[in-house]
């Protein structure tokens, strides 16, 4: 059964340590931490997530985009949320991840966690879960 947020919130108390962009389509967060234990936890975004950091939020077609998530290593993970209407967020102590697009940004997948101990992982779908507002 799903559980909004059950397994995002894992991550809190997690570093987020890398940010990889990959060929340009998509970007990789991996964070290490208790949640994890010898693996890195990763949030696959398959959407461009919204950064808000210093009073400011940048979206993937702003100028400074890549840094304001580069500037987000090595946030330690505070808090997360996850709803519907509102999507996955992510507050870290040097900013914050949103992740809602709107429903032409999305070709598939909006988001995928894995690399849990226990083998739990989670993806997102607009139409599902907490994107259901996404039809």
């Amino acid at each position: 059964m799903y559980i909004p947020n059950e397994l995002l919130s894992r991550l809190v108390g997690a570093r987020l340590y890398s940010v990889e962009i990959v060929l340009n389509d998509y970007v990789h967060l991996k964070f290490d931490g208790p949640a994890s234990g010898g693996e890195p936890a990763v949030l696959a975004c398959y959407v461009w997530p919204v950064v808000e950091s210093a009073g400011r939020v940048w979206r993937e077609t702003d100028l400074g985009y890549a840094d304001s998530l580069r500037k987000l290593t090595p946030g330690t993970v505070a808090s997360t949320a996850e709803r519907t209407g509102s999507g996955l967020r992510i507050e870290l102590d040097t900013g914050t991840l949103v992740i809602h697009p709107a429903l032409d940004e999305v070709y598939v997948e909006i988001a995928m966690l894995t690399g849990f101990d226990d083998g739990a992982w989670m993806v997102w779908r607009p139409g599902e879960d907490s994107f259901e507002d996404l039809v």
